[in-house]
């Protein structure tokens, strides 16, 4: 930032290592105010701010809610070198030359700060200010923002298990049921970074008369207190979605993969400001509410070793999995083989959906409903026994 004035032409703050995007807790701080002037200039004192905080404004009705941490208070007062000074501290300084303060200071160490922010309703910011004062004359101000990022490191133990859930709901049409939808889902590990895949495990069932839509996207949650008021904001970040399953129809992911976009880690240490994310996975039922299944999510600076693999991860997950969620179905198929369907004399397998594949949107369907056929199903084994359709990462399973 330049300060333009009839006595000074540059007024700035640049810092040492200009490259740098960001820093972190306990790193230092350094740089240069650059200063000309077009007239002889006496200066009394020259100050150097580091200033840090969290914000959050916003209307409420006719009140305006407000709420303000600080979280970096630093104020020192700098020299020219090798410059003569006056008994009172004071500095004269004339035109044609150029003449640079030296600043540098190190920031809280790790606890104390918390990530740059930029929100609807709020931020959190860091900047360095210089304060010129001069005799019998405002003071002149310049500012220089640098961006903070707290380290977060998703190989933790508890970023490191897998978690899922199950949800299912029952449909009805005029008061009257009309079958149920379900799902169940589970994930191998809650901490990601930038630019990671996610890769989602999932069983859809439908058993109403209705198409129906799996889906998972990455939402946000933002949330901003101010004045003992809460305000919530979310955001659909990315998505992926599914085949259509009609009814009496199931479909199965197993590994399917959504990737992490570019967004800013989770902010959890901060008391006015807290950004998180979420896995949500559900089904689009027409002309219903959706069947929604949320996953938390923490987005961290440190990528995943691949120490904790997937492998290790899915091994315990009879004692992980269920401890996050009792209701979790485990998706794999029984180990013993299954008996002979030698004797079945007719196929009665799907191999292609009978109602074409509609168009992909949320709001505004009607209710699409679909008459289930009626088949003359063969005594079968003890054993039920599936054909698997697989389209892409996906397979088609009849419900049984």
């Amino acid at each position: 930032m330049v300060a333009m004035t009839k006595r000074v032409k540059v007024f700035e703050i640049v810092f040492n290592d200009p490259s740098k995007t960001f820093y972190c807790s306990g790193d230092k701080v350094a740089g240069k105010i650059l200063v000309e002037v077009l007239e002889v200039t006496r200066v009394m004192t020259m100050k150097i701010l580091g200033v840090g905080c969290a914000k959050v404004e916003y209307a409420k009705g006719k009140q305006r809610c407000r709420e303000e941490i600080d979280y970096l208070k630093y104020e020192d007062v700098v020299h020219l070198d090798d410059q003569p000074a006056d008994t009172d501290g004071s500095v004269i300084l004339r035109p044609g030359n150029k003449y640079e303060y030296s600043f540098g200071f190190e920031l809280p160490q790790q606890g104390h700060l918390v990530s740059s922010y930029k929100g609807k309703f709020g931020f959190v910011q860091y900047f360095v200010k210089a304060l010129m004062e001069r005799p019998a004359q405002p003071a002149l101000e310049c500012k220089k923002h640098f961006e903070v990022e707290e380290p977060l490191d998703v190989n933790t133990p508890d970023l490191l298990s897998p978690t899922g859930g199950m949800k299912e709901k029952k449909v009805t049409c005029m008061f009257i049921p009309d079958g149920q939808v379900s799902l169940n889902a589970k994930i191998d590990r809650r901490g990601f970074c930038e630019g990671e895949e996610i890769c989602i495990d999932a069983k859809f069932e439908n058993t109403c008369s209705r198409i129906v839509v799996p889906k998972a996207a990455i939402v946000a949650k933002h949330t901003y207190q101010a004045n003992g008021r809460t305000k919530v904001f979310r955001q659909k970040l990315s998505s992926v979605r599914g085949n259509h399953i009609i009814s009496g129809m199931c479909d199965a992911w197993q590994g399917k993969s959504i990737r992490v976009p570019k967004i800013k880690p989770s902010i959890l240490g901060c008391n006015i400001i807290r950004v998180e994310y979420a896995l949500m996975i559900y089904m689009h039922i027409p002309g219903s509410d959706k069947l929604v299944l949320e996953l938390p999510l923490v987005i961290g600076t440190v990528p995943y070793n691949g120490f904790g693999s997937r492998t290790n991860s899915m091994s315990s997950q009879d004692g992980s999995v269920s401890n996050a969620s009792n209701s979790w179905v485990s998706l794999r198929m029984p180990s013993s083989a299954p008996p002979s369907y030698c004797d079945v004399t007719r196929d009665c397998s799907l191999d292609q959906p009978l109602t074409p594949l509609l168009d992909d949107y949320d709001g505004g369907d009607s209710p699409i409903f679909m008459n289930a056929p009626q088949f003359q199903f063969p005594p079968l084994p003890a054993y039920s026994e599936v054909d698997e359709e697989f389209i892409g990462n996906a397979r088609m399973l009849p419900v049984c």
